[in-house]
């Protein structure tokens, strides 16, 4: 006769880590039977189940608590999902056209998040991780790290010199010296210490204050003033002025331009990586906007990603401040201009009335009066812009003409024999660089820009001349 000692009871399995629910109830029905085990090879049975259930799927006397559990689990998980909207919300689509089946869906998905306020999709749109590449999301006090991107801050950086084209064009060894001297290429790629250069944004208090951050000084601190692989690029070129700027303070003409595209490397990389990381184990989405999760800018998980993408952004400004002073002070140059702009970011803004968050991943802010710059490709024009304040746009624009073939599709598409010709049709010295980069990658930019003419206007034309790339074949972006 079972004494009460020898009994197993609801009390005994949650002690182990079973919880109220349908599997307890299975789990006491087998206790009833007992099947020839004693009260201890039954405990030791049921945490077993517990721990792995779909190791006794076929189990003869646990398979039915087996499936039970992971049923519940199934409920639970569903149960702890954040739905989505039944319906996206309406949003803006520049140049549709180009934009590919695979960044709309990205798109629609976005607009169905509960915190979602509005969104709008650029004409250099394509397929990404999360948020697609060209997409623009405005939410209420909810921060996307996914909807900021990898490369958090990436942008551009344009300085006009008071150099004669006529120079450049006759002294093409002395820019090409000066620029495979003052830019180092790749990911992971960084400074010896006594190369290293300092900057006031390594003294930012969170270097201090967060041990994450803290531990990834160094590394910043190595990369500062380098530029990453993929579609990152230092490179002179001619900007043209069809008219007076006035707010510039550039007269009608050619002149001779750095411009640069890179981001806050493996720096921000990090930083991305973590936080990602963090807001899917906290903010529990559909499978189909896992990338997607956000953190409440009210927690402390969402403000210290708030804090660490700003840092990240004021980094990769950094990292772009120490190249063109480099290279000016090698050409001994005065400088007439500069604009700079980043993508890959988010920022505070008014829409309607309201604070909102708006992400920016791979567009440029094009508010009214903001100058921004968006490249073509290596041998494709740029254009310098100002914004237009597009509130259906999210007062943005592209940030590029965007890709319209993988990598790996435009290796295969262009031999090494196509691809020196299409730079030297285009009088393009390329220094590094690889055919995956290659301009057939890209759309169209005129097209792309004849998409917007809403959201910006177009202050002078870019023209590549002198292109250095990353030459290790990385594809950090």
């Amino acid at each position: 006769m079972e004494t009460k000692a020898m009994r197993i009871n609801g009390d005994d399995l949650i002690a182990i880590g079973y919880i109220p629910s349908p599997a307890l109830g299975v789990a006491l029905r087998i206790n009833q039977k007992r099947h020839g085990l004693n009260r201890n090879e039954m405990m030791t049975f049921y945490a077993a189940v517990l721990q792995d259930p779909t190791a006794y799927l076929d189990h003869k006397i646990f398979a039915k608590l087996a499936k039970s559990l992971i049923e519940d689990a199934e409920e639970r998980a569903l149960n702890n999902t954040i739905p989505l909207k039944k319906k996206a919300e309406p949003y803006a689509i520049y140049g549709k056209e180009q934009i590919e089946a695979g960044a709309l869906k990205q798109m629609n998905i976005a607009m169905q998040l509960p915190v979602t306020v509005a969104g709008a999709l650029m004409p250099d749109a394509h397929q990404g991780y999360g948020l697609p590449i060209g997409g623009v999301l405005a939410t209420k006090n909810a921060i996307i790290p996914y909807g900021v991107g990898v490369d958090i801050g990436c942008r551009m950086a344009l300085t006009v010199f008071d150099i004669p084209v006529a120079h450049f064009e006759q002294n093409k060894e002395l820019y090409k010296d000066v620029i495979m001297n003052n830019s180092v290429f790749g990911a992971g790629h960084g400074f010896r210490l006594l190369d290293r250069t300092d900057h006031a944004v390594l003294e930012n208090k969170l270097f201090q204050e967060n041990a994450f951050i803290a531990d990834l000084k160094d590394k910043a601190w190595q990369q500062l003033g380098s530029s990453g692989g993929g579609n990152h690029f230092v490179e002179f070129g001619i900007l043209e002025f069809a008219e007076n700027d006035a707010p510039l303070g550039i007269a009608k003409g050619a002149y001779l331009a750095l411009l640069t595209h890179s981001g806050s490397r493996g720096f921000g990389a990090t930083i991305a990586g973590h936080y990602t990381q963090l807001a899917k184990n906290i903010c529990k989405l559909p499978y189909e906007a896992s990338n997607l999760a956000y953190l409440d800018l009210n927690t402390q998980e969402g403000n210290d990603y708030w804090l660490a993408m700003n840092l990240a952004g004021d980094y990769a400004s950094a990292c772009h401040e120490v190249i063109h002073q480099k290279i000016t002070v090698a050409l001994g140059a005065q400088v007439l201009a500069r604009v700079e702009n980043h993508h890959n970011f988010a920022w505070k803004e008014q829409l309607n009335g309201e604070e909102v968050i708006v992400h920016r991943k791979g567009a440029t802010p094009a508010g009214k009066g903001v100058m921004g710059i968006i490249p073509g490709s290596m041998t494709a024009a740029g254009f310098l812009v100002r914004g237009n304040g597009a509130t259906a746009a999210i007062n943005s624009a592209s940030h590029g003409a965007g890709r319209q073939m993988s990598r790996t599709q435009a290796t295969k598409s262009i031999d090494t024999k196509g691809f020196q010709a299409l730079l030297d049709k285009a009088d393009v010295t390329l220094l590094g660089g690889g055919r995956d980069e290659a301009p057939i990658a890209y759309k169209d930019i005129f097209a792309v820009m004849q998409a917007q003419t809403d959201l910006v206007d177009i202050v002078a034309q870019f023209s590549p001349k002198m292109v250095r790339m990353a030459d290790d074949g990385s594809r950090e972006d």
